[in-house]
Formats: C-alpha cells, sequence, structure tokens
C-alpha cells in the first residue's frame, strides 16, 4: 500500500498540457512602445527592467517558469510572449488593458499558473501577446469582526488561508485543495475544496471583487452591475477583464477538524468498497469530504505485478468520535478504526490535504509556489448514476495499460445540491454524486511519448462515456481540456457555434447568458483566448435589437 504522502505527491504533480505556436513579424510593437505607453498611462517611473522582461533577459526564463507548471511549455521550442510585465499595482494593470488596445497586442493574465491548458501564458491566435503576471498583486486583509478578507489575484489559495488562520483559529474560506493556485483564476471557475459539501464553493462565498474591464477601468460589484458580478464568479478566467481582487464571506470552522486516509487495493476488495462509497459519497454528512484517490501501484505480495489503490483521502469537520459513528452508520466497509484517524486544527487540514509531510509549519503556505512539475494531461466527467462494478472493472484494465494514471473523484451533495445552477455560472449542483479528474503524466520531453499517453487518455474518456453525465457529458472550466473545442478564428461569426460545443460542457444552460454579458461588456472581444466567452455574431446581435424594437 503507498503512503497517502505519495499518493498527494502523485496528485500535485498535476500541471498543464499545451502546444502552442505564436508568430511574430515585423509589425510586432516593440516592447520600449509598450514600457513607455504604461509609463505615459500610469504612475509607473521606474527602469524598463523592474517590471518588464523579454526574451532576451537573464531573467526572462525565470519568471515565465515561476508559476508555468508544465515543463512541455517550458522547452525552448515552445514561442515564448513577446513580454511579460507584472505590474506593482492597479493602474499598472489598468494602463496594460489601455496600452496593448492601443497598440493591438493580444494579453494573456497569469494570477497562479494553474491553467490546465496554459492559456495564462502561451496563446496559439497566431498573434503577438504579452503576459500580465500578478504575483506582485499579493496583498490580503482579513477582517474578523466583519467576518470577510479581500485578497489580491496574485496571492495564492495557501496564502489566504494562512492569513485567515493568523486571525482566527475558528475562521476559514472553502476554496481549493492545491495550496499554490492564484487567487483570481481560481475563483473565476468556481474553487471547489474540502468544505464544499458544508458551504458550497469559493464562488458561492464572494461578496465583492475588483476588476479591470475593457476600457482600462476599474469597477467594483456596484459599479458592474449584477449581470457581470454574476459572469466572473464561475464563468471562466480572462473572457470577461482582469479580477484584481475578491472579497470574501468567511465561514465559521471547528476548532478541531479530522482526517483520515485510508487505502485499498483490488486485492483487498477495493471494487466493491468503491461502488458503495457512490451510494453515499453525495449522501453522508455534509461536514465530510471524502475523495478518492486512484492510481496504479506495485503488488506487495508479488515481484514485478502491478494493482490498482483506491486511498481515500478526507477532511471532517469535527472530533474523530463523531466522524467514526458516521462512517460505522453510512460506510462501515471502509473499516475506518480510530487509529487511522488523527485530530488537528483547520489550518492543519489544509496541509495534510494537500500532501504536506506531518509536522510541516502552516509557514510553509506563505511561499506561494508548487513544487510539483511534469508532463501532463488531464480530463473531468462528473457522474450522476453510480458505475456498476463490471464498469469498475474495465477501468481497472484500463489503468493498468499505462505508466502513471491517476484520477481523483470528489464528492458531492450537500450544500452543493442546494444551490441552483443558474445562482452563479458554475452549473454543476444537484444531481451530481461526484466529479472525476483524469489525468496521464509523464517525465520526458519526448513527442511519440507525449502522443502515447494523450491517445490513452482519450480512449479513457470515451470508455467512460456511459458513464458519465449526458446531454451535456459535463466538464469542469477549471480543469480546461481543448480537447472539448477551441475558438479557431475569435474575430469570426462561427466563434459562438464552435464556443458552444465546449461551453454547453462547461456551463450548460447558462452558456448563453454568459455570452449575452460578454456581448454588452466586451462586444470587441478584447479578453479572449483558446476557450474564452465569444461575443454574438453582429447579425444575431441586430436580429435581436429588431425584436426588442417590434414589442
Amino acid at each position: 500500500m503507498a503512503s497517502s504522502n505519495y499518493i498527494m505527491v502523485s496528485f500535485f504533480m498535476v500541471v498543464l498540457w499545451s502546444c502552442c505556436c505564436v508568430l511574430s513579424d515585423n509589425t510586432t510593437p516593440s516592447p520600449e512602445k509598450f514600457y513607455q505607453c504604461i509609463c505615459n498611462n500610469s504612475d509607473f517611473s521606474d527602469p524598463f527592467p523592474t517590471a518588464f522582461f523579454t526574451p532576451n533577459d537573464d531573467t526572462f526564463n525565470t519568471i515565465l517558469n515561476s508559476t508555468a507548471q508544465n515543463l512541455r511549455c517550458l522547452v525552448p521550442s515552445v514561442p515564448k510572449p513577446e513580454l511579460i510585465f507584472t505590474p506593482m499595482t492597479e493602474p499598472h494593470v489598468q494602463a496594460a488593458v489601455i496600452c496593448a488596445k492601443q497598440l493591438d497586442i493580444q494579453l494573456r493574465v497569469r494570477s497562479g499558473g494553474h491553467d490546465y491548458e496554459g492559456i495564462s501564458y502561451i496563446s496559439d491566435m497566431g498573434s503577438p501577446f504579452v503576459v500580465v503576471d500578478l504575483s506582485k498583486l499579493r496583498g490580503i486583509n482579513v477582517d474578523v469582526e466583519e467576518n470577510t478578507a479581500w485578497a489580491q489575484a496574485g496571492a495564492t489559495v495557501g496564502e489566504v488561508y494562512y492569513r485567515i488562520s493568523e486571525k482566527s483559529k475558528t475562521l476559514g474560506f472553502p476554496a481549493g485543495l492545491c495550496t499554490s493556485l492564484g487567487v483570481g483564476g481560481h475563483i473565476t471557475g468556481g474553487a471547489y475544496g474540502s468544505m464544499m459539501r458544508k458551504f458550497g464553493l469559493g464562488v458561492d462565498n464572494v461578496i465583492d471583487a475588483r476588476i479591470v474591464n475593457a476600457n482600462g477601468t476599474i469597477l467594483d460589484r456596484k459599479s458592474m452591475g449584477e449581470d457581470l458580478f454574476w459572469a466572473i464568479r464561475g464563468g471562466g478566467g480572462a473572457s470577461f477583464g482582469i479580477i484584481l481582487s475578491w472579497k470574501m464571506k468567511l465561514v465559521t470552522v471547528p476548532s478541531t477538524v479530522t482526517c483520515f486516509t485510508v487505502a485499498k487495493t483490488l486485492e483487498e476488495g477495493a471494487t466493491k468498497i468503491l461502488y458503495k462509497w457512490q451510494q453515499v459519497a453525495d449522501k453522508i454528512d455534509d461536514g465530510l469530504f471524502m475523495r478518492v484517490i486512484i492510481n496504479v501501484v506495485d503488488k506487495k505480495e508479488v515481484k514485478g505485478e502491478r494493482t490498482v489503490q483506491t486511498a481515500y483521502n478526507s477532511v471532517f469537520l469535527g472530533s474523530a468520535d463523531t466522524l467514526l459513528q458516521i462512517m460505522n452508520e453510512s460506510f462501515p466497509e471502509l473499516g475506518l478504526t480510530q487509529k487511522d484517524c488523527t485530530e488537528m486544527s483547520w489550518i492543519e487540514s489544509i496541509l495534510y490535504i494537500a500532501g504536506y509531510p506531518t509536522n510541516t509549519p502552516p509557514e510553509v503556505l506563505l511561499q506561494g509556489k508548487s513544487q510539483f512539475k511534469n508532463y501532463f494531461k488531464a480530463k473531468s466527467d462528473f457522474v450522476r448514476q453510480p458505475i456498476p462494478e463490471t464498469g469498475l472493472e474495465g477501468l481497472w484494465k484500463r489503468l493498468l495499460d499505462e505508466d502513471s494514471p491517476l484520477m481523483i473523484w470528489n464528492p458531492y451533495g450537500g450544500m452543493m445540491a442546494n444551490i441552483s445552477e443558474s445562482e452563479t455560472p458554475f452549473p454543476h449542483r444537484k444531481g451530481v454524486i461526484f466529479k472525476i479528474q483524469y489525468l496521464t503524466l509523464w517525465s520526458q520531453p519526448d513527442q511519440e511519448l507525449a502522443t502515447k499517453h494523450v491517445d490513452w487518455i482519450r480512449k479513457l474518456y470515451n470508455y467512460m462515456t456511459s458513464y458519465a453525465s449526458m446531454f451535456p457529458r459535463e466538464a469542469y472550466v477549471n480543469y480546461r481540456d481543448l480537447d472539448l473545442g477551441m475558438n479557431k478564428n475569435v474575430n469570426s461569426s462561427s466563434s459562438f457555434a464552435q464556443a458552444s460545443v465546449w461551453g454547453n460542457k462547461y456551463f450548460k444552460n447558462n452558456f448563453n447568458r454568459l455570452v449575452q454579458i460578454k456581448t454588452k461588456v466586451d462586444p470587441e472581444n478584447f479578453f479572449r483566448h483558446e476557450q474564452s466567452i465569444p461575443v454574438l455574431p453582429p447579425t444575431f446581435t441586430r436580429k435581436r435589437k429588431g425584436k426588442r424594437s417590434n414589442h
């Protein structure tokens, strides 16, 4: 049986895969022009090298690589941005938008660098682009009297958790499990974590935001209006503007929480236990988050042979005694015992679920960077009916065919089932039993090797079709998957039709409202990327106006 730390290391080696190509030509504005424009449109007056980095600079690769997580995107053959700009104040971000429009340069915005297809720092749009890296905007202000916190987009969720715990041992925030996630982009996709069944997602607990729109204006909730505030809370990153900061509503956490990781291999009855987990995962006490991490390990008894391992990696908002009572009543098949359980504080549970070694001090969260990089491809599914044992057995055969497969099954139910699908753009609510994350990882920059692993995960995804949600087959936007479709030509009238394919998978019926809001707030489609929300075609917009005028 693999240790829980090994399991978590496997999980947090999850990073980005992408194939990118950006062509430069003689019409590309020089970095110096962009710099001068920033100075003219803000109070920036420092020398160029303090916040601007070009491929000719010695520090360029260090800055680019600092939060980029897919090694395949970091090899020399991958085209790089023309410039990386690290703004130090909000007006600098405003100026970046204004100058990018004036100079006709595409912007990519990076807060934590965790986009699964790397679109926060690479581009396949065929035009020069600049990366606006928000890593210097990481201020956090916690107000324990108001039970709120403001966090700038460049802060990581780990830093947010630490600053909250620094002020209060009974307050927390329900967001990501990976502590190096950037707050800015993470929340735009939903932001799930170990307290989602009790309190919902990060987007369900955001009460204000500051954003730079396509005109370079800073807006808060009041000035942006409820439509745009709705859209940025789950509608995916970098479609409507640049998030500067979020105001979070903090939640009450108990002084004692309990964690456990119990692993079962096929030889230990993993198939039947996992089938039973599907019956209870979304119905069990909503204070319990019990995900399953599935990978392939060496058999202990037979040298040279492998087996599938399912590890139940869990956080319970309460004592071990209460947890054991719940588990004995609802899920005795797992065989949880007192010695499996460890009581700790909420902030310690953050370290536990993130895979840090026991007794790691919470101050490690202030480092704000993931230490795990690899080559990988990921996909996602939502499951609304239990997968039968025969389906699981077919899944095991396919996992055993792959070198380094990984699956994470995250339970839903609880508060997630009590929030309407249209409350935010994130629609995966009532009826979802669990979400699946599929991963394949490899360790060498070899194209044939990459093709092999990508082909494998695509075949696995096809196998799972009959067990996943249907009409649409739902997907999680924060596990971005360009296999679902891409905006081929963001300025064409076909963009809406192209985007509808993946848009309905990510957002279901909310996609149409997102498109309407995008058309209103960014009609020129300035904020765009391979899976950005498109604007309505001009002919469609004219038809809609004509219909309104006839009423």
